[in-house]
């Protein structure tokens, strides 16, 4: 049995949330009313994607887009893995960090290397999205993600700059939560943003390139993963977060702080238009993770791109809507919608100004997400190191025994 049909086992009930949610219009459906069905399945949200859907339709009105969506990143992996394993997936979807592999090997998605509207997109970006050098994902953008703080609520505790340090850092959390202040929000319930900082900065210090001696069996996960473990776990041991962590959601921390509940949270580009939606007047500021050694980094990679069913029915309407979405209209537009730092050859990105330190970490290289370091078992491994993180918040697991805990999964293939 695949590795994607045993997870396809274990998430069914996550896809039977897709479907009461999303309608579950999946599958090329041929064509009704003179207009070709094109579904297209998307962990953006119908808020995001309706102004480029809309446009895209009324530059192609013999086309009709089948909108669905699910919240990244596990229940969006799960929905899709059980909609490709029944055939009903759709047309067009997105490839992940986490299921890039999967995706390819079991031929789940088409070749893009060569199509014309792959042509403006970033060399990195389309790399990040390649296997054995042929290219199944259209990525428009990269994105960094650090610590985004009130400004203001940092200011009435007297501190005036964002510390570079670790220790610092919990001591900042200490002193606000003492004048009553909840200092720091983070989410386990997935791969946490600070954590995959902490991991990225210990990577480059050892030279940046121990994720392949690790699949190639010259090191453990241990030699990259125990000290980012261990600082990471003083977020907890410190009692600056609690247990509850790994059941909260992004959309209840953003809210918290927009609401000048939290003064600092982990978050990314995606944030900031609704942010400053909800809290127009809030001074808020983006800062790199700080680190033990006072070299801030950054979470960050290619965002997610767009793939092709290898078994739509549809293919020449789905390359269609590629062509819109890569267009200079159609990224222009996304970037509006998302304030993506987006990165193909025609299109200089509008970007909010407390973005500028998340853009100069992407041209520094300051930025690192496991799942793209990977180049195999992504998503068997991620699942394994949110599972084992959890355990480790809940003080049921020591941080070498998550790393062992990854030793051990990537040895099962």
């Amino acid at each position: 049995m695949s590795l994607l049909r045993r997870s396809v086992a274990t998430l069914a009930a996550a896809a039977a949330v897709l479907a009461a949610t999303a309608g579950c219009g999946s599958g090329s459906e041929g064509s009704g009313g003179g207009k070709t069905k094109l579904s297209f399945f998307s962990w953006e949200n119908e808020k995001t994607m309706k102004p480029l859907i809309d446009a895209f339709e009324k530059q192609n009105p013999s086309i009709d887009i089948e909108f669905s969506t699910a919240p990244p990143v596990a229940e969006y992996i799960a929905a899709l893995q059980t909609r490709l394993v029944s055939g009903t997936a759709a047309d067009v979807f997105v490839i992940a960090a986490e299921n890039k592999t999967n995706l390819v090997q079991g031929g789940f998605v088409k070749d893009l290397t060569g199509k014309p509207f792959m042509a403006n997109m970033s060399k990195f970006n389309t790399e990040a999205w390649s296997v054995d050098g042929k290219a199944y994902g259209m990525s428009i953008s990269s994105w960094s993600a650090g610590i985004l703080y009130n400004k203001d609520l940092l200011a009435k505790a007297g501190v005036t700059e964002f510390p570079t340090k670790w220790d610092d850092f919990i001591a900042l959390c200490q002193k606000l939560k003492a004048a009553g202040t909840t200092p720091y929000h983070e989410s386990v319930a997935g791969m946490p943003l600070t954590f995959a900082a902490l991991v990225g900065h210990e990577n480059a210090r050892q030279g940046g390139d121990v994720d392949a001696q690790i699949f190639a069996g010259k090191k453990k996960f241990g030699d990259l993963w125990n000290g980012p473990l261990t600082t990471f776990n003083q977020l907890f041991t410190s009692g600056v977060l609690g247990k509850d962590a790994v059941s909260l959601k992004g959309e209840q921390i953003a809210d918290e702080f927009a609401n000048g509940r939290v003064a600092m949270i982990p978050a990314g580009p995606w944030d900031v238009t609704s942010l400053r939606e909800k809290a127009p007047k809030m001074n808020m500021v983006f800062a790199g993770v700080p680190t033990p050694d006072g070299k801030p980094f950054w979470g960050g990679a290619a965002s997610p791109g767009w793939a092709i069913n290898a078994k739509t029915e549809h293919e020449k309407e789905a390359e269609a809507f590629l062509t819109y979405l890569g267009s200079k209209e159609g990224v222009t537009l996304f970037n509006k919608q998302t304030a993506a730092m987006t990165t193909t050859s025609d299109v200089i990105p509008v970007i909010d100004k407390a973005l500028e330190p998340n853009l100069q970490a992407l041209k520094d290289g300051t930025f690192y997400l496991p799942q793209i370091a990977w180049p195999r078992v992504q998503d068997a491994l991620t699942t394994e190191a949110v599972a084992q993180l959890q355990l480790m918040v809940q003080g049921q697991a020591k941080p070498a025994d998550v790393a062992a805990a990854l030793d051990n999964r990537l040895a099962q293939g």
